[in-house]
């Protein structure tokens, strides 16, 4: 009963660990589109004031 319950602590363990990197994964990504439209629209924005500058 204790090796059922070991093995179920530690298999736990193994999925949270998953989760977490899945997390993090996430993260990463959602925050690399994020930087991505930042520096897009900036970039519309300062041709926009370039060009009504001229």
């Amino acid at each position: 009963m204790a090796d059922t319950r070991q093995a179920n602590k530690e298999r736990n363990r193994e999925i949270a660990r998953n989760e977490e990197a899945k997390q993090i994964t996430g993260s990463i990504r959602v925050s690399t589109w994020a930087v991505a439209v930042a520096v897009i629209v900036g970039g519309i924005l300062f041709t926009l004031g370039w060009l009504s500058l001229r």
